[in-house]
């Protein structure tokens, strides 16, 4: 055991030293080298210090040798990995990681491919069809003359959340849905997250993991926020969401199994479309539809909206709001299009723009902020992970019966699982549910 291989993590008050096998070493020196190549690659890092102190101090390692040394750590994983499981996770990480390392190298592939080899799952092209089915949905909704776009603009201003209401009425959410996710699928302990607020980002919200069962939840105020995307929000990166998914595997990965390789958060790889997918179909578990107006109506009261006033008003509002999310979700589907466009076709900025506006029918600024992170060289190809994998795992969970997908899900907190072995298990009509 060496300076360079410990780390030393708290647990109930007792502090025990983690050391990395060769593999997890090599993988966290491959992902914190590939950071210094493309800054934000490295999503949170809780290893081993002395590793990321000899990576932070040593020459930049060029391209060639990190694709030369992604290539080497792959033939490694079958005969070192040990667990199947987890040689599964590190064989589609890697793969990803070398196809970062290529690219730097000056390897060009179609947007496609390229998406594929960073997720180990291609992105789908949307029918249009599906979108006007949806604005037809919401004219039905929302009934006026005006565009359909104008209409949902219209009905945002009255459920916005106010700026210094944000952070009050987010902790409620958080302390809601962490009571639910601790009854149903169970925490571990000494977990906790926190709130700010941000400014100037190409994503409306972002958990930031910093170890020790400990998250930063940032909320970008550039645009309004609704009553209800601050309830997605609150599942989404806090409970059932990112910060419970990451506080288990730090238990459960990290500190029982050894396994340190999950003790850094790597973006564009698999383990992105399992993160976000899980993270969106998590709201479905803390907020059920059919309990859902009854949460709004509560927050639109803490937020201080005029709408909560009215009883009856706020409970038609809140009902008409639940029913427009499923819509409204299969419209923001156009950002796959959109990003297909962009980067497979080559269609202009100004016409993907238009797209947005016309097809997904989102407000002009709402349109330029999607499109601005469409556009970021760190997110171009991770636009599509949230829609196809929240469908993937959705089929996976809807395989058990009802009374067992709480179980099922948690092993998504808990389990090494990448597209590819949920695929499998898709195919082979496994029930396991825990």
């Amino acid at each position: 055991m060496t300076a360079a291989t410990r780390t030393t993590t708290a647990v109930g008050g007792q502090r025990q030293v983690r050391v990395p096998d060769p593999l997890a070493r090599d993988y966290l020196l491959l992902g914190l080298r590939l950071d210094q190549h493309v800054p934000g690659t490295v999503d949170g890092y809780y290893g081993p210090a002395d590793l990321k102190a000899q990576v932070d101090l040593e020459q930049l390692r060029p391209p060639e040798r990190l694709a030369e040394d992604a290539a080497v750590l792959l033939d490694r994983i079958a005969p070192e990995a040990g667990a199947p499981d987890r040689a599964a996770w590190l064989t589609g990480q890697v793969r990803a990681l070398a196809a970062r390392a290529r690219a730097l190298v000056g390897e060009e592939l179609p947007y496609e491919a390229f998406a594929l080899q960073c997720f180990d799952w291609a992105p789908v092209r949307r029918d249009e069809a599906v979108f006007d089915d949806a604005a037809d949905e919401i004219d039905r909704l929302l009934p006026g003359s005006s565009p359909v776009a104008d209409r949902l603009a219209a009905w945002d201003d009255r459920f916005t959340v106010p700026p210094d209401r944000i952070v009050p009425v987010g902790e409620w959410l958080m302390a809601t849905f962490r009571d639910r996710v601790a009854t149903t699928i169970g925490l571990p302990d000494d977990e906790a997250i926190r709130i700010r607020l941000v400014r100037g980002q190409p994503w409306t919200g972002y958990n930031w993991y910093d170890g020790g069962r400990r998250s930063r939840f940032d909320i970008n105020t550039d645009l309004p926020l609704r009553a209800v995307d601050l309830v997605h929000l609150a599942a989404h990166e806090a409970y059932p969401g990112h910060h419970a998914e990451q506080a288990w595997k730090e238990a459960e990965l990290v500190d029982r199994l050894g396994r340190l390789e999950a003790s850094i958060l790597l973006i564009n790889t698999p383990e992105s479309l399992i993160s976000e997918g899980l993270a969106d179909l998590g709201h479905d578990l803390v907020s059920p539809a059919g309990a859902e107006p009854d949460l709004l109506e509560e927050v639109y009261a803490r937020a201080g909206l005029p709408v909560a006033e009215d009883r009856a008003a706020a409970h038609d509002a809140a009902e008409r709001t639940v029913a427009l999310s499923p819509p409204r979700r299969r419209l923001t589907e156009s950002r796959v299009n959109a990003a297909l466009m962009r980067h497979a076709d080559g269609v202009s900025h100004d016409e993907v723009l238009a797209f947005l506006e016309d097809v997904g029918r989102f407000a002009p600024e709402v349109a330029a902020k999607r499109l601005e992170f469409i556009e970021h060289p760190l997110w171009r190809t991770y636009v599509f992970v949230y829609h196809e994998g929240e469908a993937l795992l959705r089929r996976w969970l809807e395989a058990v019966p009802p009374a067992e997908r709480p179980a099922r899900f948690g092993r998504l907190l808990r389990e090494q699982l990448s597209p590819a072995t949920i695929a499998a298990e898709i195919e082979s009509g496994s029930v396991r549910a825990s």
